[in-house]
């Protein structure tokens, strides 16, 4: 992928402090170079076949290492980027990798996902909001719908198995103000890894009461 080679330094340099870290704090089970380049750089910069985000403000929710957001943002200088983590520690890595590559217009900000999208600062204030997690559709749409603008997206990086959790989501994410608007198949160039990218467009606010308390959320997800 072209993104990769035109910024290869960059890249090298955010896996030698993602490994150094990764010895002292959990970041990555993901250690081999090859899988690294493949698993999470390439992976994470799979949207820009689709969007542009030159110019935008994208929200990472639950960045964990910084995928997709920092990748992205490596690719696409001119994105505003919030990275949004529950664990500090991970901030603290997140932040070294920002100031060591010199990226501006990155905040990395140390919260949980519902309560951020509780904030004012950050409800409905940014064009795209991205995760790339195991949690099914349904709870990641109440975790990151609120975060997205009436008019911008929501951008979930799921397997190659996403079909059911769509289909589950539906109500979930009209209830959230959002609509499913398309679904990609992606194949990570020179891996045979398949995955999906699923596109919800945000069409109306959010209502008040959402994202609900974490535990609410895990306990009786919305459907």
């Amino acid at each position: 992928m072209r993104y990769l080679t035109e910024n290869q330094q960059a890249f090298d340099i955010y896996e030698k402090l993602l490994l150094e870290w990764n010895e002292k704090i959990n970041l990555t089970a993901i250690t081999d170079h090859d899988e690294i380049a493949v698993k999470h750089f390439m992976d994470s910069l799979t949207p820009l076949e689709f969007r542009d985000f030159k110019n935008k403000s994208v929200i990472d929710v639950g960045t964990g290492a910084g995928f997709p957001g920092l990748p992205l943002k490596i690719a696409v200088p001119e994105m505003k980027l919030c990275l949004l983590d529950s664990l500090n520690k991970r901030i603290n890595f997140l932040n070294e990798v920002v100031s060591t590559l010199g990226l501006k217009d990155v905040q990395c900000v140390h919260a949980r996902a519902e309560e951020g999208g509780r904030d004012k600062n950050f409800r409905e204030k940014f064009d795209f909001a991205l995760s790339r997690a195991v949690a099914p559709l349904n709870v990641l749409a109440e975790y990151d719908l609120p975060f997205v603008k009436v008019g911008g997206e929501f951008i979930a990086l799921k397997g190659p198995a996403a079909d059911e959790e769509v289909k589950q989501a539906q109500g979930a994410v009209k209830l959230l103000g959002g609509e499913i608007s398309d679904i990609k198949e992606v194949e990570i160039e020179g891996s045979g890894l398949k995955h999906r990218i699923v596109f919800v467009a945000k069409v109306r606010s959010t209502p008040n009461i959402y994202p609900r308390r974490a535990v609410k959320i895990s306990k009786s997800p919305l459907s």
